[in-house]
């Protein structure tokens, strides 16, 4: 079987979710089929990765367009293959094309959806009503779609109702236990300036609406005075959402000290050392179909306070590996206040987060390895094409 992954992300430009969800797929694919990867850059092709730009003339244009020329040149370059599999929309309409000019199956992994991201608009302008119209078409018409939770299949029937129900698959997001594994040493901490010997808050994530940073650095004004915040946190989505981060990060600093800015993207090892020592770790997001990164530090051994939003729910067991703290977008001083009093719990009480971290860990390890992924993955591929 001839099959052709199609993404926005792909090593080494790795920035989110469905990046990492893609890099181990392809991954453990491999074993099993025939790939290419298709993914946007410069460069020429090499062991089955072809990285495709937007086009020069588009230069300066709305980033929904320019994301539609890379689309273009992906469609193009599928003849040979038998099944597309697209993620996200950067590269859903490149599945779509495929499938219609070269009669294959398409396969769509939903890792997000635009009608529940408004905020983008605020990135892409009237971009984002191309960018839903490429989502809703390329699901509407997908031979299979695979949601990365159980909450995130609802939304899907949710936003798209004439969508067949039985065209839905839930295939978790996955987690590499032997790379996302507890890391002793303290280097990586001393060269950030963090004190290995004062506990301290994680956050790792893009500066975007949807990881809900805003209400974490509110929240953590109240927050014991005893811990650090350390913020791993940077590609903002938009200059202004940029300058706002900087500000509320400001405003911390001057209230307390012990908080650490991160701006850069760390190696996944330096990311793992951080995992590893963090007391606990936190993911405020206010949309998360799944969200990989409290995967990733529970397999670390560490203890997770989140959001009980979308797919969270799926891999946060709450009160056993972390807590869950209530959203309600209409009511965000509630949500910060039990930031706080979350966060506080599993400060305040080492021995119950060690307890966490380990059922993280074992959780992580026995229901989310990414062969798993692949092989249900697969067996969904076999079945498109009887």
């Amino acid at each position: 079987m001839r099959v052709g992954l199609l993404t926005r992300e792909y090593p080494p430009d790795v920035y989110g979710g469905a990046g990492v969800h893609v890099e181990f797929l392809a991954r453990e694919l491999r074993a099993l089929t025939e790939l290419d990867v298709h993914c946007w850059g410069e460069g020429a092709t090499a062991d089955g990765v072809v990285r495709h730009a937007a086009l020069a003339g588009l230069d300066g244009a709305n980033d929904a367009l320019r994301t539609f020329s890379v689309d273009l040149s992906m469609a193009a370059a599928l003849a040979d293959r038998e099944l597309v599999h697209s993620h996200t929309w950067y590269a859903n309409l490149a599945g779509h094309l495929a499938k219609l000019l070269h009669g294959v199956p398409h396969i769509v992994t939903s890792h997000s959806l635009e009608p529940l991201r408004p905020w983008k608009a605020e990135q892409l302008g009237g971009g984002y009503a191309l960018s839903g119209w490429a989502e809703r078409t390329a699901i509407e018409a997908a031979d299979a779609v695979i949601a990365v939770s159980r909450g995130m299949r609802a939304d899907i029937l949710g936003c798209y109702p004439a969508l067949d129900p039985a065209r839905v698959h839930v295939v978790h997001n996955g987690i590499d236990t032997r790379l996302y594994r507890p890391d002793r040493g303290k280097d990586v901490l001393r060269g950030l300036g963090i004190d290995p010997g004062r506990p301290y808050v994680l956050f790792v994530g893009r500066i975007t609406r949807q990881k809900g940073v805003p209400h974490l650095l509110r929240a953590a004004h109240a927050l014991d005075p005893g811990a650090q915040l350390v913020l791993c946190a940077g590609a903002p989505d938009t200059p202004e959402i940029g300058a706002e981060f900087r500000a509320l990060v400001g405003e911390l600093s001057d209230a307390r000290d012990g908080v650490h800015w991160i701006p850069e993207m760390l190696p996944r090892p330096a990311v793992v050392q951080l995992l590893t020592h963090a007391a606990v770790f936190v993911c405020p997001s206010v949309y998360e179909p799944l969200g990989i990164v409290n995967l990733e530090a529970m397999a670390c051994g560490t203890a997770v306070v989140a959001s009980a939003v979308g797919g969270i729910p799926e891999v946060v067991d709450d009160g056993r590996t972390g807590l869950l703290v209530p959203y309600d977008a209409a009511h965000p001083e509630e949500f910060e206040t039990g930031l706080t009093e979350a966060l506080d719990r599993v400060l305040d009480d080492p021995a119950t987060a060690r307890r966490m971290g380990e059922a993280g860990r074992e959780r992580a390890v026995r229901e989310f390895g990414w062969d798993q992924v692949a092989r249900r993955t697969h067996e969904l591929y076999e079945k498109t094409l009887r």
